[in-house]
């Protein structure tokens, strides 16, 4: 069929394919109804099954964030002191002969003085890591490690179950049991959470573990408030009972798994009471928790999310809990198992798209992303390398969503540090730049997704030609090229050759221009059988890998960096959950969500405000050793005791003082997957 990049120019309103791009599991199919070039509305598309047509507050206002008043539509050059705002437009061609000039002078010494920072502001595969890898490969510059949201509990699932993959979505309506474990599913899953209401009706028992008394702990049969990172304690307290009770399926723990034995001496050393005195829960809620999920065998089924491997243990937890439906055998059952990442199904050609081969023989370091507050402000050394002189952001804000954030301003205001951010909005991260560059939005450009919350590829088409001087990522890297005088064929491919180039026969793309989406073909019970993707082929409860790099071959409880209770400097633990309005630090500038939100605040618990002497609605400051926050109180019993609730995350320029909550996260990493610590952190709160 013929491929047209834009609807006509028409008074007819006309239809446009797309996907969202947004950091969520369910990745939606979308409809753009556009009118004489201009986008109407952005709705679910009914035709596909995960979306159903449904779309979350968020991206149905889509259209009010590409025509915001405030969207950057040409390219902008500081013209004021770093962090002030204050910018002059310039033309694309000065802009990037500049940047490129500082860019080669930098390189000349060493490219790996250069560093990219990106996440998943955009999750497409072509307008992410495609071109932009490409451009970094060629020039040498540092690598980064994308650590920043869920590389503990991906590293775990590859140690115990070989890959990112897990139950389908659509079968959690089958299922006799749901644990929902560290997810807020209402704000943060939502065609998950269309299913799991299927199974309600059913007869379906749902039980929500989490630290915070979530939207979703309140639609369901019961809600456990365990402490923060004290899931694998749990989780090892629930095998003890399985074991005790004898609820264990003897024929799948002897044919696919691996240390049995083991597992279960460890497992052993956790009766409930051990387990209730760490996570602070009664030992009623533990044995009936295993009685639950015992008793529902393969047809328990449990959904994770990333939000409890953000701590010390996270790995841990999340082997752990992955060990679970191996015990009982949920896999063998397509309503029982697990399911936190689906995205080792998709066989992405990274190499295609992203072409490390442009690296040649160099091997530059690599800079984990979680920890560029620290490394922004190191010195020129043999172990860390060249000073970072240049930093290039795109697809993210790493000056409000990073940890530490203190050092990472710091950081950013270095005089001598070069920063080019690409970006819709004038972001806290844009405030620090030396250039601003505008790019395009998921509704004026090509994009191809895969997914970690179901296991189809959807196609984004352009729905409207770029406004102002926006240009897509991949133009950009594209023409930064150019004027680095990198001459290899591949940075002319467009994009919808790099979306043709993503996967391989398995998706017809041809399917995919027709319809927006292909489903993958995937088995509906992927353990049913075993044939798991580790070494040896078995959930590996043992792990060699681990063994044999310095770690626990089990997992195991790892107590908190900052417990909360361990300095009596800051006796409250404080986690930071998403506001349900924003995502990650996107929409907050939209001002109908932000709107809804109100203002920054903190959750706690009534004992702890009185305690304190604090009232509802009093404006606070919650601080500890690395910094503070101002914001207000919400006593809306949503906090469990002895824990404080810091929603974000806000821009630190919208918030009561200038800062946000990632003013009081730490930059220590997890036990594996070298991943942030957000909800692992030891704060103190007083009247402001």
């Amino acid at each position: 069929m013929k491929v047209t990049t834009l609807p006509p120019l028409t008074d007819q309103r006309t239809e446009v394919l797309g996907a969202c791009p947004h950091d969520c599991p369910d990745t939606c199919s979308l409809r753009t109804t556009v009118q004489n070039g201009v986008a109407i509305q952005v709705h679910g598309n009914p035709a596909h099954p995960a979306t159903d047509g449904v779309l979350c507050t968020k991206v149905s206002r889509y259209t009010e964030r590409t025509y915001h008043p405030q969207r950057l539509l040409t390219p902008l050059r500081r013209c004021g002191p770093k962090g002030s705002g204050q910018f002059e437009a310039v033309s694309w061609d000065s802009a990037l002969r500049d940047i490129a000039a500082r860019l080669t002078a930098i390189a000349a010494r060493d490219a790996q003085a250069i560093l990219p920072y990106s996440y998943a502001g955009t999750m497409g595969l072509v307008q992410s890591e495609s071109m932009a890898a490409r451009f970094f490969h060629r020039l040498g510059a540092s690598l980064l490690e994308r650590t920043i949201c869920a590389s503990a509990g991906a590293s775990a699932l590859e140690y115990t179950l070989g890959s990112k993959r897990g139950m389908q979505v659509e079968f959690f309506a089958e299922a006799r049991l749901i644990l929902i474990w560290g997810s807020n599913s209402i704000t943060s899953n939502l065609h998950f959470w269309r299913r799991v209401q299927q199974a309600k009706r059913q007869g379906a028992k749902v039980i929500c573990i989490d630290p915070r008394r979530s939207e979703t702990a309140d639609k369901c049969q019961q809600h456990i408030a365990l402490r923060p990172g004290t899931d694998a304690a749990l989780a090892l307290a629930l095998m003890q009972q399985l074991i005790q009770h004898n609820w264990l399926d003897h024929d799948y723990i002897a044919q696919h798994t691996l240390g049995w034995d083991a597992l279960r001496a460890r497992a052993l050393e956790w009766p409930p009471e051990r387990a209730a005195a760490v996570c602070g829960i009664s030992v009623a809620e533990i044995e009936n928790l295993a009685r639950d999920y015992g008793q529902a065998g393969a047809h328990a089924a449990i959904r994770l999310n990333y939000g409890m491997q953000r701590v010390h243990g996270g790995g841990n937890a999340v082997r752990a809990i992955a060990c679970l439906p191996a015990l009982t055998g949920a896999w063998r059952q397509r309503s029982g198992g697990l399911l936190l990442s689906s995205s080792g199904a998709f066989a992405v050609r990274r190499q295609a798209l992203q072409r490390p081969d442009l690296l040649g023989t160099r091997q530059p370091r690599t800079i984990n992303m979680s920890t560029i507050g620290d490394d922004l402000l190191r010195p020129a050394s043999a172990d860390f390398g060249p000073a970072i002189e240049a930093l290039l952001v795109y697809n993210s804000n790493p000056v409000a969503i990073a940890p530490d954030s203190a050092r990472v301003v710091q950081g950013f205001a270095r005089e001598d540090l070069f920063t080019v951010v690409l970006e819709h909005f004038q972001t806290d991260s844009a405030d620090y730049a030396d250039y601003v560059l505008p790019a395009t939005t998921q509704l004026e450009h090509w994009d191809i997704h895969s997914s970690y919350g179901h296991t189809d590829v959807l196609l984004n088409r352009p729905a409207i030609a770029p406004l102002g001087q926006a240009k897509p990522n991949t133009q950009i890297f594209r023409e930064l090229a150019q004027h680095m005088g990198f001459t290899e064929a591949c940075f002319a491919d467009d994009d919808l050759q790099l979306a043709r180039s993503a996967f391989g026969p398995e998706v017809d793309f041809e399917h995919l221009l027709e319809h927006g989406f292909v489903h993958l073909p995937v088995p509906d019970a992927p353990f049913a059988q075993g044939q798991f993707a580790t070494p040896s082929g078995r959930c590996e409860f043992f792990s060699a890998a681990l063994a044999a790099s310095g770690q626990d071959g089990l997992p195991d409880y790892l107590p908190n960096h900052e417990s909360g209770s361990s300095d009596p400097r800051y006796p409250l633990a404080m986690i930071s959950p998403p506001a349900r309005n924003f995502l990650n630090s996107s929409f907050v500038n939209v001002d109908s969500l932000r709107a809804i939100e109100g203002q920054p605040l903190i959750e706690m618990h009534a004992d702890d405000a009185a305690a304190r002497q604090i009232q509802a609605g009093d404006t606070v400051r919650v601080f500890n050793q690395r910094g503070s926050y101002r914001c207000v109180v919400d006593l809306n019993q949503r906090a469990r005791p002895g824990v404080i609730n810091g929603l974000g995350v806000w821009w630190r320029k919208l918030g009561l003082d200038g800062s946000n909550v990632n003013q009081l996260t730490s930059q220590r990493l997890t036990d594996m997957g070298r991943g942030p610590t957000f909800y692992d952190c030891a704060v103190q709160v007083e009247r402001a």
